[in-house]
């Protein structure tokens, strides 16, 4: 049985002109009630992709920082768009400069082994600093190599010569939606935050899915920032909420009610959204008019539960991609489009659907529900992030799909969940409160394999967490003992959801994210999701991290690494003491709502 999206995930106009002062800044954005544009499209030419992008930052008036990458042409976030088998070249510049007093902008200094490669491709001593920058390219099945996608030990410094990364897209990449973003620990939610996110597109995802052949396309990223107005009284329209709490970032705690203020605003292709009146975007459309939307939500900490409102009516979302795959891409059965309501989207993750625009009169809402994120989560209430305003006169999209696409070749690898695992590990989320009482008091958060000690991750330990071996399947049955809900993320490939809240999901995709729901203190056991992970592609060997995915407790300490290593290696007496991957019996849920 295919389980609802957004049960699963859940725990649950014109342009505006820029300012005078915009030609000055580095990282302009539009005003609140613009026309969503959309980013520039890089794509590639001849089997290449090579560009420039330079990292960018500016202080504003209100304290907060926004971040960027700019292409040559000054080009805010730019899409990039591939092809399997493409060659992706990418000089980065660090142009960030210090916003804050010295002494507010210490530095982890990580010192890395001194072999001559290391020395030859990453820095020998690795500085992460709010000024400090690199990329992940989420979702791609690229190696975790120095100028591919390591996180680990790439840092790029301002003043710097550009950086290189040139890796290839795999032949067998599945066509959707990707993205990148800086991944420097310690810093990764307060550059995102400001703003430092774009999307990445594997072409061809007509030729797995032939009913959005000939479509129009949109590419929507959602982000959060700090509030404009945190000190505004609520809309009058909006109910009273309880007590107004915050959390030990200062942050909106979550209520429970679905309103009052947000712990972040959102923007919608920068398009800010702010509290408390969330005046909208706006989305022209051709009434009636089918297109395919490909949703990112670039958030640092901001849950999604993306429905579409015609008068106040739900309307139907054909989902035909997750996290950048394709549904039933391997072909195990079930519809081919997945027509759900509303879905739930943590974030980093993608949703790709169709939607059909409102009639010639109507006007249409895209909105976020309220998520409940557990008495120690963040307030993420009910909000409108654009108005989908149909007009005849509506500009034709630049980018459409192929109307009669060649189908992709079937997958040569044997559908991962029917693969058998080598192995069962146990891991789970856990927080430090520094006041036992208060759900919204942690200051320390953990990812921790069952059987070792928890403790915030370290950068300067040479020891993964977890080792595993190239070419095998391993399922891994991830626990949420926490009153907060999580985001859990794993770089370098995607898995198959097996069961969520010990009850088993037949799903016909992949992910690369998945939402871990919070302990609510009175059940019997820890609420948890089982993955398979798939280490069969040889690009997943070499050492890379998982963790949360909101980014706050990413940098403070909820991540792990683990190395794969070559199929021909046996594992060392080092490595069988890190792996700690004995098989167990999953737990069972009960007394659990989904």
């Amino acid at each position: 049985m295919l389980i609802a999206i957004g049960s699963l995930l859940l725990a649950a106009s014109t342009s505006a002109l820029p300012s005078a002062s915009a030609a000055q800044e580095a990282c302009p954005r539009p005003q609140p009630g613009s026309t969503v544009e959309e980013p520039a499209d890089l794509r590639s030419t001849n089997g290449v992709l090579e560009v420039t992008l330079t990292a960018r930052n500016s202080r504003q008036s209100d304290g907060t920082t926004r971040y960027c990458y700019t292409d040559a042409e000054g080009r805010e976030s730019p899409n990039l768009r591939v092809s399997p088998g493409d060659e992706v070249i990418i000089h980065l510049k660090n142009a960030l400069t210090d916003q804050e007093p010295a002494d507010h902008a210490a530095a982890h200094m990580h010192h890395q082994s001194n072999d001559a490669d290391t020395k030859r491709l990453c820095t020998s001593t690795l500085v992460m600093s709010p000024v400090s920058t690199n990329l992940h390219f989420h979702g791609l099945t690229i190696p975790p190599t120095c100028h591919e996608d390591d996180v680990m030990k790439t840092s790029l410094q301002p003043g710097d010569a550009p950086f290189e990364y040139r890796f290839r897209i795999p032949q067998d990449e599945p066509p959707g939606l990707y993205w990148y973003h800086p991944h420097i620990h310690g810093f990764s939610k307060e550059q995102v935050l400001g703003g430092a996110s774009a999307a990445l597109i594997v072409e061809g995802i007509e030729r797995a899915r032939k009913e959005v052949a000939g479509l129009a396309e949109r590419v929507f990223i959602i982000r959060d920032q700090d509030l404009m107005h945190p000190n505004a009284q609520p809309a009058a329209s909006e109910p009273v909420v309880p007590k107004f709490m915050v959390d030990k970032d200062g942050d909106s705690a979550n209520n429970g009610t679905g309103f009052g203020k947000p712990a972040k605003d959102l923007s919608i292709n920068y398009v800010p959204v702010p509290y408390p009146d969330y005046p909208p975007g706006v989305i022209h459309m051709r009434p009636g008019e089918k297109q395919l939307w490909r949703v990112l939500n670039a958030s640092a900490i901001t849950y999604l539960n993306l429905e579409v409102l015609f008068g106040g009516s739900p309307q139907p979302l054909g989902l035909v991609a997750m996290d950048g795959v394709p549904i039933d891409r391997n072909g195990i059965g079930g519809d081919p489009v997945n027509w759900q309501r509303h879905f739930g989207v943590p974030p980093g993750a993608r949703v790709e659907f169709i939607l059909q625009g409102p009639p010639q009169g109507e006007t249409g809402l895209l909105v976020t529900r309220s998520v409940d994120t557990g008495p120690g989560g963040e307030n993420d209430p009910n909000r409108t992030l654009a108005e989908i305003v149909a007009s005849p006169t509506a500009a034709e999209p630049r980018s459409t799909l192929q109307r009669i696409p060649q189908p992709l070749s079937p997958p040569r690898e044997t559908w991962l969940g029917e693969v058998e695992p080598v192995r069962v590990r146990h891991l789970y989320f856990s927080e430090k409160l520094a006041d036992p009482n208060a759900p919204q008091s942690a200051d320390e958060f953990y990812l921790t394999v069952d059987g070792q000690t928890p403790k915030m991750f370290d950068m300067n330990s040479e020891i993964p967490n977890i080792v595993a071996q190239q070419g095998t399947v391993e399922d891994w049955i991830i626990e949420n003992r926490s009153s907060e809900l999580h985001a859990f993320h794993i770089h370098q490939l995607h898995f198959l959801l097996l069961q969520y809240t010990g009850h088993d999901v037949r799903e016909n995709f992949l992910r690369d994210t998945v939402n871990v729901p919070y302990f609510n203190g009175h059940t019997l056991s820890y609420p948890s999701v089982r993955l398979r992970m798939d280490f069969r592609d040889p690009n997943t060997i070499g050492t890379f991290p998982y963790h949360c995915h909101l980014l706050e407790h990413e940098d403070k300490g909820m991540m792990g690494s683990i190395r794969v290593e070559p199929a021909e290696v046996n594992s060392s007496p080092t490595s069988q003491a890190a792996e700690s991957g004995r098989v167990k019996t999953a737990p069972q849920e009960k007394s659990l709502r989904r």
